[in-house]
């Protein structure tokens, strides 16, 4: 299975996951060897087409670190806090993210989109 690291060491994903907020994105960024790339995208492929099943998904995009890079990021929309949360304990879900080689890094983190004046609208 993936290991899985806190992007922010003062707040967890889980404690995240208790908040009430919506609608929230989810980015996860995921450290994976060149050997894993490949299976990496066939099993978050996977993940994703259970994701958009779930009541609450919006939308998903991965992106990966130009060049050489080791990154990968997954930005997905989700209605609210508590369908990710559903949808992340589904047992479906789970039972594929143990699959994942252990070699991949995990930071899955919850955010609220903010209002800039002048540059970005919530």
């Amino acid at each position: 299975m993936l290991k899985f690291v806190e992007m922010d060491d003062r707040t967890s994903v889980r404690t995240q996951m208790e908040q009430e907020h919506g609608p929230v994105i989810l980015i996860n960024q995921f450290v994976v060897e060149p050997e894993d790339a490949e299976g990496f995208l066939k099993l978050w492929a996977e993940d994703a087409a259970i994701m958009k099943r779930q009541p609450g998904f919006i939308s998903a995009q991965m992106h990966k670190g130009v060049g050489d890079s080791r990154v990968f990021l997954n930005y997905a929309v989700w209605e609210s806090v508590a369908d990710f949360k559903r949808a992340f304990h589904n047992p479906e879900f789970q039972a594929k993210i143990r699959a994942y080689p252990s070699s991949i890094v995990a930071s899955p983190h919850l955010f609220k989109k903010l209002s800039v004046p002048g540059i970005c609208v919530d």
